[in-house]
């Protein structure tokens, strides 16, 4: 009545043979156990920008990066005042990055 594959699933079984349909057949009642197949978890690649942050400790180069990032925060204070707070933050983020990528260099 069921297939081989799911047998294991069958819990309980039973067959109502004193109810008349006027048919040839009995009506069952089974209880069945469903398994959830776990979806499958693929391997989901986050692209993180490491910056070699070993570079802050040579005082040079910290303080390029600090002139840098001065710079670009003085020249976001002239701009437009009235935008969006999340584009605000876009700017600002972005800003960080490029002074790190400038002057730290990314890690290998």
């Amino acid at each position: 009545m069921i297939n081989r594959r799911w047998h294991s699933s069958i819990l309980k079984v039973r067959s109502f043979r004193g109810a008349d349909c006027d048919i040839d057949h009995y009506p069952m009642v089974a209880r069945v156990r469903q398994r959830l197949a776990g979806g499958k978890k693929g391997t989901l690649k986050i692209y993180v920008e490491i910056f070699n942050l070993r570079n802050l400790s040579e005082l040079k180069l910290r303080k390029e990066y600090q002139i840098k990032i001065s710079n670009t925060f003085i020249v976001m204070e002239n701009l437009n005042n009235s935008q969006d707070v999340n584009k605000a933050w876009e700017n600002i983020k972005q800003n960080i990055k490029t002074s790190a990528e400038e002057s730290l260099g990314r890690m290998n």
